[in-house]
């Protein structure tokens, strides 16, 4: 899978967690879904993403395939 598509399930599941924290704890947890919209959108124009940063470094995205072979 690409890095984008692993944002996209991080972006998603802290949704359905702010949701989930707002119907059992309290209403306030839904500014943790403004704060994930927000930060999507930024990173449109910005090209600067924290999750992405965060992913990197987990070692999420890179390519599992072996490289060719030169010279086969």
């Amino acid at each position: 899978m690409k890095i984008e598509s692993y944002i996209r399930i991080v972006a998603g599941s802290m949704v359905l967690l702010s949701v989930a924290l707002a119907y059992a704890v309290s209403p306030w947890w839904l500014w943790l879904a403004v704060l994930v919209a927000l930060n999507l959108i930024q990173s449109v124009f910005t090209g600067f993403c924290p999750a992405e940063l965060v992913l990197r470094k987990l070692g999420v995205g890179k390519d599992r395939e072996m490289p060719a072979h030169p010279g086969a």
